[in-house]
C-alpha cells in the first residue's frame, strides 16, 4: 500500500488532482478520481471536522423536500440513490460497516398546526413521484414506542435512510488508503491551502484573459503542491484561499446550526429505532439513533455569523425533543457543537469550472444537504476533473449547479 498520512511532500512531485478540503465533498471525489486510476493529494488541517463534524447524516432526500425547487429535488433524489452502491463498495473492500442504516423514517407532527404542515408537505412529495404513507398515532406509536401519546400526526418515509458522517469520513480515507499503488497514489496532508499557484498572465482555454492557469496551490508553511487539475472543497473557508479573484463569482454565505449528541445510559434499552423528523409548534427538530446508542438531536439554522453554541438553539432543541420523545430526557448528554454550512443564494450547490480559469474545479455550497449530496457532487466533480462527457441528467444538473450562474445573472440585469 503506497499511501502518505504525513504534514509534508515533496515539492518536487507533481499529482494529478490536489484536492482543498477533507469533508464528504472532497473526499467522495477523490474516492472516484482515485478509482479512476488518478494520483490524488487531499489538503486540509482538520479532515472531517469541519460542517461534516456536525452533520446528522440523513439520507432524507424525500423529507426534505423543498417547496417549489424542483431542480433541488433532483439533485437529493439521485444522490440518494448512489448512497446504497458506494456504501456496498466501502464495506466489500474494507470488510467492515461504515456507518449506513437502513432504517425508516417518520415525521412527526407535536400538534395540529405541525400535522398540518406534514400533511401539506406530503401532498408535495407524492405530486414529486416520491413515497410518504400517512399512518395513525397509534402506528407511530407502534412502530416507536418512545413517542409520546400526545403527538398529533404521523407520516413514514420508508425510503429516508441514514449514514453516520463520523464514520463514513475515515471510510473513505482508510479505502483510499488501501488502494493506493505506486502509479496512483495518494496523500493526505494535514495543512492549510492558503492560495493557488497560478501560470501568471495568460489566455485561458475559454478565451478570457485571467491570472493565468492554476497549477497547484501554496500551503501556510509556504510548500506547494503542483497539480494538474486543482479541486476545492473547503466549504465556508472558500473565500480564504488566496491569488483567486475570480473565486467572486461563488457566493457563500456561513449558515450555522447548532447540533446536540446525547446517548443511552449503561443498561438503557435502546430509545429508538427509525429516524424521527418533527415538527414543535413551527419549529424543526430531528433525533437520528446510531447503532451504538449515540441519538444525534438538531439541528438549528441561523445566519448571525457567530461560529460557537448559542444557548436559545440548544434549549430549543432540548426541549422540542422531549416533546415528542419525553425519554430523551433520561439521555446522557455527550456534546453541544455548531458548525457552519456554507449555502448559496438559491441553495443548489456549485459545481464546475470558473470562467476564464484552467485548472480549476469548483464543489462546494452544500449547505445542509452536504451528506445526502455526497455521492452525486463526488461523482460529478470527479467527472469535471477527468473531462467525462455528461449523461443528459448529469449536463442538466451540472448546467443548474454552474458556479458562474450568479454572475452570469448579473450580467443580465438592465441597470
Amino acid at each position: 500500500m503506497n499511501s502518505i498520512t504525513v504534514d509534508t511532500v515533496n515539492t518536487a512531485d507533481s499529482v494529478d488532482t490536489v484536492i482543498v478540503g477533507a469533508g464528504v465533498a472532497g473526499l467522495t471525489a477523490a474516492w472516484n478520481l482515485h478509482k479512476a486510476g488518478q494520483s490524488v493529494t487531499v489538503v486540509d488541517p482538520e479532515p472531517g471536522m469541519g460542517a461534516s463534524r456536525a452533520a446528522a447524516g440523513m439520507i432524507a432526500a424525500v423529507s426534505e423536500v423543498m417547496y417549489q425547487h424542483r431542480t433541488m429535488r433532483t439533485l437529493m433524489t439521485t444522490s440518494a440513490a448512489l448512497y446504497p452502491p458506494l456504501v456496498e463498495e466501502l464495506t466489500g473492500l474494507l470488510g467492515h460497516d461504515v456507518g449506513y442504516r437502513g432504517t425508516e423514517t417518520l415525521d412527526i407532527g407535536a400538534h395540529s398546526a405541525d400535522r398540518d404542515y406534514f400533511a401539506d408537505l406530503a401532498e408535495v412529495q407524492r405530486a414529486s413521484g416520491m413515497t410518504v404513507e400517512k399512518i395513525t398515532t397509534r402506528q407511530a406509536r407502534k412502530l416507536e414506542p418512545a413517542l409520546s401519546p400526545a403527538i398529533a400526526g404521523a407520516f413514514l418515509v420508508a425510503g429516508d435512510h441514514q449514514i453516520n458522517p463520523r464514520r463514513l469520513v475515515p471510510a473513505l480515507i482508510e479505502a483510499l488508503e488501501k488502494t493506493a499503488t505506486t502509479a496512483a497514489p495518494f496523500t493526505l496532508l494535514r495543512q492549510r491551502a492558503t492560495e493557488v499557484l497560478r501560470t501568471g498572465d495568460s489566455t485561458s482555454s475559454t478565451g478570457a484573459t485571467g491570472g493565468g492557469a492554476v497549477t497547484g496551490v501554496r500551503l501556510d508553511d509556504g510548500t506547494e503542491i503542483h497539480a494538474g487539475t486543482t479541486l476545492l472543497c473547503p466549504g465556508v473557508s472558500f473565500d480564504g484561499i488566496g491569488n483567486l479573484p475570480e473565486a467572486a463569482a461563488v457566493k457563500l454565505r456561513p449558515v450555522h446550526g447548532d447540533v446536540l449528541r446525547a446517548h443511552l445510559r449503561p443498561g438503557q434499552p435502546p430509545l429508538l429505532e427509525r429516524t424521527v423528523r418533527g415538527m414543535v409548534n413551527g419549529k424543526p427538530v430531528y433525533l437520528v439513533p446510531r447503532t451504538d446508542g449515540e441519538i444525534v438531536i438538531g439541528a438549528t439554522e441561523r445566519e448571525d455569523g457567530f461560529d460557537g453554541v448559542v444557548l436559545e438553539g440548544a434549549y430549543q432543541l432540548l426541549r422540542d425533543a422531549q416533546v415528542l420523545v419525553p425519554g430523551a430526557a433520561d439521555l446522557e448528554l455527550t456534546e453541544i457543537l455548531a458548525r457552519a454550512r456554507p449555502g448559496t443564494p438559491d441553495d443548489l450547490p456549485y459545481i464546475g469550472r470558473l470562467d476564464g480559469v484552467d485548472g480549476l474545479v469548483v464543489s462546494t455550497g452544500y449547505s445542509r444537504h452536504g451528506i445526502l449530496l455526497a455521492p452525486l457532487g463526488g461523482h460529478l466533480a470527479a467527472g469535471t476533473v477527468l473531462g467525462t462527457t455528461p449523461t443528459d441528467r448529469d449536463a442538466a444538473v451540472l448546467a443548474a449547479t454552474d458556479p458562474n450562474r450568479t454572475a452570469h445573472e448579473l450580467e443580465h440585469v438592465t441597470p
